[in-house]
């Protein structure tokens, strides 16, 4: 599976994962949420280990800027929080960073 399918499936259910804990422990949530959180906490660890490369922390780095990039857009379609331009403008570096880290990858 390629990192622009991977990558973004990871970040997805990672966050997801990670949101359902905040909604419990920060915002009074049902104590529910926490069982399709752990799910998707686990689906996330297992799509990164479809990533393709040698090495996990190389696969980890590049998916960190997919997860930022990402997080962003949950920030808007979830949380309804516009993101400022210095927000944008980090996930555009962190996104050209990860694809320096997939590109040098899959040249190895």
């Amino acid at each position: 599976m390629t990192p622009v399918l991977v990558f973004p499936l990871a970040a997805v259910a990672e966050i997801a994962g990670c949101f359902a804990f905040w909604a419990v422990l920060r915002q009074g949530a049902s104590l529910a949420w926490l069982a399709p959180g752990v799910v998707c906490l686990v689906l996330f660890a297992w799509l990164l280990t479809l990533a393709p490369g040698d090495a996990a922390g190389r696969a980890f780095a590049a998916y960190g800027g997919v997860y930022v990039a990402a997080s962003l857009v949950w920030l808007m379609a979830v949380e309804g929080f516009r993101p400022s331009a210095w927000d944008l403008g980090g996930a555009a570096l962190c996104l050209l960073g990860a694809g320096v880290i997939v590109m040098g990858a899959m040249r190895a």
